[in-house]
């Protein structure tokens, strides 16, 4: 997968793009590792290049969702401005991420203000997904059920 056409940079200027995707590191991750954990500074974001990474949450690594699409973003909480990941990334297969650091992106992204508003409505997007397939799940596991009224 080309990082350059994750739908997180798409409609941000050329010059820009370049100027975030010269920050990234490419990496790769055994199976059964982790990218972080809950409870980490959050201080990066990944972008999934190949493989399946769990997120989970609690104590009991309940699952939250699983990434798997080329493309797709892990560890977003550092970009909402937690301080710390609000869940773990464990990979479930060999992973290859790119890896940004928020602080460079930050950077980049406040000399041009059109791209970073550009940049957070697909982030905002790509959130508000999770939370209707995490509604979704949710709905499948406790049915759709109608308040009761009593009075």
């Amino acid at each position: 997968m080309d990082v350059d056409t994750a739908s997180l940079f798409t409609g941000i200027s050329k010059e820009t793009r370049q100027k975030i995707l010269a920050t990234a590191r490419e990496e790769s991750h055994a199976q059964s590792s982790f990218l972080f954990c809950q409870g980490d500074p959050a201080r990066h974001f990944y972008i999934l290049s190949e493989g399946r990474v769990r997120l989970s949450m609690g104590e009991k690594g309940l699952l939250a969702h699983v990434v798997s699409a080329p493309g797709d973003i892990i560890g977003w909480s550092s970009l909402a401005e937690n301080e710390a990941y609000t869940a773990s990334a464990e990979c479930r297969a060999p992973v290859k991420v790119w890896k940004f650091e928020k602080s460079q992106l930050d950077q980049i992204l406040s000399q041009d203000a059109v791209s970073g508003m550009v940049f957070f409505k697909h982030l905002a997007m790509l959130i508000g997904r999770r939370l209707v397939n995490s509604y979704q799940a949710t709905l499948s596991v406790h049915g759709d059920r109608e308040p009761r009224s009593y009075g």
